[in-house]
Formats: structure tokens, sequence, C-alpha cells
């Protein structure tokens, strides 16, 4: 194996690759416990206008400073301004953060796939279940090991071989799979009443918090802030048109996004009996309240099956990526090859993630800030690093070397169609969106 740049040999390939690290768990998993915590409707609206806009603008930025440089976003952050080279280092802890923690919750989503396929369902709808599961390391390491070693065989294969070829499978089954579930589950008695909370707007029920819940969901699921779209963006050919290809990975986030609310709301008001209570469930709805869901639909064992499949590719084709950022730094500061870069990454993180293992086990008691180790990795990244990362990209690109540095690159081989929007959200939105999200969730708004 090779420690030269490799690179996507198609422009699909990078596009569902792309697509693939931002459909994850944020979409599947989080995106519709939040669409339901904030109003329905209301909340899916204010995602989408900030996905063509806010998203749209960040995710341009990101691609073309990682084609443009050709490096990882340590060494591309110091290319583009020796002063702002911090700022590679603070976005490349953002992958080193989340992979370990994200890994463990894959490995979560292992468990339940594995209890459903053994015929062991009706005792994961149980109530104490899925604390039972989490307060005994053993089988969440387990699990966890499975889990982030899979990762790792995929990145060890490198980019063409390993990540663009699982992309090109796991992305179009991911979407017919979620398609199905979607359709079973509008179909299912009294779920239409959860359809009309989730696709009509109340706009009595929007409020800061809608607008902020929907930012920071947007940073989830679009893999923003945390040098993986600096990274991707390296490996892009340079004949390939950006804009095109953003708006693309834009539409094939949404729409993975949209169906999974479109899966989980209306199954969950059907079984409630239209009550929202069970919506609220937050985190816990994948986990707890779904596998009742599924305990007591006709034919439900095999729809939790399916359900939780879809879910572990979602979440690998994310971690793939989360692993790839890593590595990829690893590599060129240190100028070792792949397998051994991937080796050490993967010792890391494992390392890493047992404390979260443990933290909801052996070490419960141990607490940073009040939060367990988990949470406290997930809050810190997200609504910390991120959006600091996020506010200073705006800075650098949009007051210090000027927003052609970005539209040269968009321009190379295509017209850049959205010029105007991009030059004017990257200017004075983006940065004040930013700020918002620091403060709120500092003093804790949302």
């Amino acid at each position: 194996m090779s420690n030269e740049k490799s690179g996507f040999s198609t422009k699909i390939g990078f596009v569902l690759a792309a697509a693939g690290s931002a459909v994850g768990l944020g979409n599947i998993w989080r995106f519709p416990y939040l669409a339901a915590r904030y109003g329905g409707g209301i909340f899916l609206l204010v995602y989408l206008v900030l996905a063509v806009t806010f998203g749209f603008t960040l995710m341009i930025t990101e691609i073309s400073i990682g084609r443009k440089t050709g490096k990882s976003v340590i060494g591309a952050y110091t290319d583009i301004s020796r002063k702002f080279s911090p700022l590679g280092w603070v976005a490349a802890l953002v992958p080193v953060i989340i992979l370990p923690y994200y890994c463990v919750i894959g490995g979560w989503v292992l468990k339940y796939l594995s209890a459903f396929a053994s015929g062991g369902g009706s005792s994961a709808a149980g109530d104490g279940y899925f604390s039972d599961f989490i307060g005994n390391a053993g089988s969440p390491t387990l699990f966890f090991v499975i889990y982030i070693i899979l990762t790792a065989v995929v990145v060890m294969l490198g980019v063409e071989k390993g990540i663009e070829k699982v992309s090109k499978v796991m992305m179009p089954v991911l979407i017919v799979m979620t398609i199905v579930i979607s359709v079973y589950s509008i179909t299912l008695p009294g779920a239409m009443d959860g359809v009309k909370y989730y696709l009509k707007p109340n706009f009595s029920d929007f409020s800061l918090k809608t607008v902020v819940a929907a930012m920071g969901q947007l940073f989830y699921s679009m893999s923003l802030a945390m040098g993986i779209m600096v990274t991707y963006g390296s490996y892009m050919r340079k004949e390939d048109n950006i804009e095109g290809s953003v708006r693309q990975i834009e539409i094939f986030d949404t729409i993975v996004a949209f169906l999974s609310g479109l899966m989980i709301i209306p199954a969950v008001f059907a079984f409630s009996g239209g009550d929202k209570s069970m919506l609220n469930s937050g985190p816990s709805l994948m986990f707890v309240t779904l596998p009742k869901v599924f305990d007591t639909m006709k034919g439900g064992h095999i729809v939790a099956i399916v359900f939780f499949l879809l879910v572990a590719l979602a979440a690998l084709t994310s971690s793939i990526s989360l692993m790839e950022t890593v590595v990829s730094i690893v590599m060129e500061k240190t100028k070792i090859k792949r397998l051994p870069a991937c080796l050490i990454v993967l010792g890391v993180s494992f390392a890493i993630g047992m404390l979260s293992v443990l933290g909801y086990s052996a070490w419960d008691s141990v607490l940073i800030f009040g939060k367990q180790f988990l949470d406290f990795f997930d809050f810190l990244s997200n609504n910390i690093i991120m959006p600091v990362v996020a506010l200073l990209t705006c800075v650098l690109i949009g007051y210090v070397v000027k927003p052609k540095y970005i539209e040269d690159e968009v321009r190379l081989n295509a017209k850049f169609k959205s010029q105007g929007m991009y030059r004017f959200m990257l200017k004075y939105v983006c940065p004040v969106f930013m700020l918002v999200i620091l403060v709120s969730s500092v003093i804790g708004y949302v």
C-alpha cells in the first residue's frame, strides 16, 4: 500500500462517498427525534431552508478548500493562511473526538440488529433492556470492537478500492430500504395523523429554539466543520463540477433525513394512538421506543431487522469518513503508509471509545461537567468546536483571503450559478448564525 495521494475515480463515486459521510446516525436517529420535539412540519421547513442556503455555503467552501490545496484539513488551512493554521488542528480534533463514541453507538445498533435477527425482539422491547445492555461493559465492548474493525477494514483498502466501492453499493441500498420502510410506516392504522404532524408546518410552533436545533442538526447531518469535506475535496478530480456535486450531496442527505422522519414519526403515532409524548423520548427514541413499536406491529420483527440493518449501513458510511479524515492527517504528517496509519488510528480510537463504553457501566459515577463521557464528547464536538471552526472559516474566507479564493476553484470548469447567494451567506449570514449557535449552546438554551 502506498501513501501517495489517492482519489475518487469518478464524479458519482465522490458524490456517493460524500453523501455517505453526510448520511448517518444524524439523519436516521437524530433528525426524527428533533423534528418530533420541535414542531414536526415547521422544523422540517426550517431545516430545508437552512440546508439549501447555510449548508450549501459551508459545504462549497470546505470541498473547494480541499480540492484547491490537495491536502487534509491541517495542511489545507496552513496553505490558505499561516496565521489560521491552528484552525486546521482544531478542525482535526472533531473527527478524533467523534469517531470513537460514534463507533460505540454503531455497536449498539449492531446489538439490536443481532437481537431482532436471532428472535430476541420481544426482549429488546423490554423496559430495562437498553439500560441493562449498556450498564454491563462486556457486550457493548464486543459490539464496539466489531463495528470499529469493520470501519477500519474499509479505510485500509483505500479511497478508490475501499470507500468509493463500498459507497456505490451502500448508498443506493440505503435509499431503497428507507423508501420501503417509509411506505410501510405510513400505511399503518393511525399513521396519517403522524404524517400530517410531520409534513404540515404549524407556524405557532416556530421559535428561536427551532432554528438553533435545525442549525445544530445541519452540522451533524452534513458532516460540516469536522474536516471530512475538506479531506474528501482533496480527493476530488479537477474536472468535476463542485457546485453540481454539492447540490447532489445535499439532495441525497435531505432525502434520507426526510424519509427517516417519515419512517419513524407516523409509526410512533400509530403505535401510541396519537400520543405525542412518546416522540419526546429524544435520543432514546431509536433504542427504547422503536423496539416497542416493532414488537407490537404485525410483521414488525422483519421491519425491525431491515430498519437496524439500514441504520448500521448508514452509520458505517459516516464512521468510514470520520476514520479516513484522521488517517489522512496521520499519513500527511508522518509520511507513513496507509496500513500502519490505520492501525494507529484504530488503536487510539479504541482506547478513547472505551471511555464511552465504561462511562455507562464501571465508570458511571465519573462525570465531566455533570456529563458522562459519551455525552461530554458529543457536546464538546457538536456544540462548541464545530461552530467555532465554521465561524473562523467564514472569517478566513470571507474577510482574510476573500471569497474569490473559493469562487475561482468552483469556476474552474463551470459557471458558479449561486455565487451571489454564496458570497452574501458567507460574509453576513453564516457568521451570525454561528455566534447564535455557540452562545445558545454555552448557556444551555437548547
